[in-house]
């Protein structure tokens, strides 16, 4: 389980953002890196239970602490949070599972982050041609429990070449297709935390399955890869 250690430690990095604090409390940071590697692989462990996912070490599977501040204009030199991720294996199965712990702002998700232009017209596309297997998907109440809907980043219009009074406009207009969901800090540090993130992601898998079918097939159901 993740401890309140943890959470202590990124509560007080966000009120002490400096190198100078940063390396006094360097012991502090190594007990919650530990403890954020043993969940992680927990977490793998139980994941690979679930889906075809691609195995780590965990602690490859956390992301670093320090930021690159380079072309930000926001210098703090760390994350105030620890984050990680897992991808599916295999150019068959496309989706990722990410999970962000911060205080009072911790969430699990997952999806498609800006799909590079061809897949977003194949995804806007297959979703034109027949709404109902997503529409389906992101109305199963298991999937409207957990996530509530579909989110991401949507056009205010409908894309070019996508008629604006399409049934199914409000799912074309998406620019990103993700979903999210939240954990208070209690939750993160129970003893089942672990248990509801694989629930979480068990649930994506629909979503990722309609996904990674319409990103590898063409439009007569032939393989791209």
């Amino acid at each position: 389980m993740i401890q309140p250690s943890t959470l202590d430690f990124l509560r007080d990095l966000s009120q002490n953002n400096t190198r100078e604090w940063f390396q006094e409390q360097k012991p502090r940071y190594e007990t919650a890196l530990a403890n954020m590697v043993t969940v992680a692989d927990q977490l793998q462990d139980a994941m690979l239970e679930v889906d075809n996912i691609e195995p780590r070490e965990a602690k490859k599977m956390l992301f670093r602490i320090y930021r690159d501040v380079r072309f930000s204009a926001n210098k703090a030199p760390y994350k105030t949070h620890f984050s990680g991720s897992m991808q599916r294996a295999t150019d068959a199965l496309r989706g990722g599972y990410y999970f962000h712990i911060m205080p009072g702002g911790s969430f699990q998700g997952g999806g498609f982050w800006a799909p590079e232009k061809e897949d977003l017209l194949r995804i806007r596309t297959a979703i034109a041609d027949d709404p109902e297997p997503l529409r389906e998907i992101i109305s199963d109440p298991v999937f409207v429990k957990i996530f509530g809907s579909l989110q991401g980043e949507t056009l205010k219009t409908a894309p070019k070449g996508f008629d604006k009074e399409h049934p199914a406009i409000d799912l074309i207009r998406h620019k990103t297709f993700i979903v999210m969901r939240s954990f208070t800090d209690a939750e993160v540090c129970s003893a089942t935390f672990v248990d509801q993130l694989v629930e979480g992601y068990a649930a994506m898998l629909p979503f990722f399955d309609y996904m990674s079918e319409v990103l590898t097939t063409d439009g007569n159901g032939l393989p791209l890869v």
